[in-house]
């Protein structure tokens, strides 16, 4: 797999005709993933509201004004039990994110305790909890954690322009204890910010020519949440809500240069068409959220996914991510 790719190659594919493009992108991905077959994730905040990151797109920071209360920590047996829900209704992976900077070493226990009880049924599992220290990626690891989310969000160089109390950097150590500890890294971020096409193209080189690419690469579009600073600048402009072929060319080049990454279409989806989300397939995406909701956010629901899979002729994905095929 490149892990060298120059954000001129990465803005000539932006710049294929769409066919090309997709057409491309599909070939890529036959080659290293089942045609037709899409993983079916759930996400839980375990964690919702109070955090001190002031990320300019989310609900759940202190610095928001959109009503949201901040709640404690879930008890176990709540987590669990929304785990075992998530698989009975066909998910494969479940995901856990709290609305933390870093997780404090007193909420280790209780959230290594989660890990096992959800690894423990069967469900591959996901954690999303800020950055993380050394030693608090080992825990996770030992508990068995199987995929950690740390997004960077966009370009290195439109980063600040959306957190200013972190760094990209600190971005790049979390990921980098993860490795170190051995749990696969799922890593994306979101588009429809604002951002500019150069923006884009360098989102995707920063991931693309990771040492090792993300093993999950999620590609969110941007909920305009009232109340958080870009949910406010971009209500009511054109920036509002991505062009749908701008998306689908992300996902498109995304699947170029991370061949056997699972590319996860994430939040908007709810607003998406079943023709968009149909192309975004095609251009090799092959993993959702599915249930009502994410994190603070709607979802499409399980009974909506189900009937599109059906127009689709999409069918819910059983077996190994390519890239831990290989490195086992």
């Amino acid at each position: 797999m490149r892990t060298d790719w120059t954000r001129t190659e990465i803005a000539a594919l932006f710049d294929l005709p769409f066919d090309d493009l997709m057409f491309r992108a599909q070939t890529v991905h036959r080659a290293h993933h089942a045609a037709g077959e899409v993983q079916l994730c759930t996400l839980l905040s375990i964690k919702t509201g109070g955090c001190p990151e002031d990320c300019g797109y989310c609900s759940q920071s202190a610095s928001a004004e959109t009503g949201l209360k901040a709640e404690k920590l879930m008890e176990v047996d709540e987590v669990l039990a929304a785990a075992a829900d998530a698989k009975a209704s066909g998910s494969q992976r479940f995901c856990m994110g709290a609305a933390w900077r870093n997780p404090k070493d007193r909420d280790m226990d209780a959230v290594v305790s989660m890990v096992a009880g959800v690894k423990a049924m069967g469900l591959e599992t996901c954690m999303t909890l800020g950055m993380l220290e050394p030693h608090q990626a080992a825990q996770l690891a030992e508990a068995g954690l199987d995929y950690y989310n740390h997004n960077i969000d966009t370009s290195p160089e439109n980063y600040g322009n959306v957190i200013t109390t972190r760094t990209f950097e600190d971005r790049l150590d979390t990921l980098d204890h993860v490795r170190a500890a051995g749990i696969n890294v799922c890593c994306g971020g979101i588009v429809g910010m604002g951002e500019t096409r150069a923006d884009r193209v360098g989102f995707v080189q920063a991931l693309a020519t990771l040492e090792r690419h993300p093993e999950s690469v999620p590609v969110n579009a941007l909920v305009p949440v009232k109340g958080t600073v870009l949910g406010d600048m971009l209500a009511d402009t054109p920036l509002a809500k991505i062009d749908d072929i701008e998306f689908v060319r992300t996902v498109a080049v995304a699947r170029i240069t991370m061949p056997l990454s699972m590319v996860r279409l994430s939040a908007g989806r709810e607003s998406m068409s079943e023709a968009t989300q149909a192309l975004c397939f095609m251009a090799g995406a092959n993993s959702i959220f599915t249930g009502d909701k994410l994190l603070t956010t709607g979802n499409r629901g399980d009974s909506a996914d189900g009937a599109m899979f059906a127009r689709l002729g999409l069918r819910p994905m059983v077996g190994e991510e390519p890239m831990r095929v290989v490195a086992a």
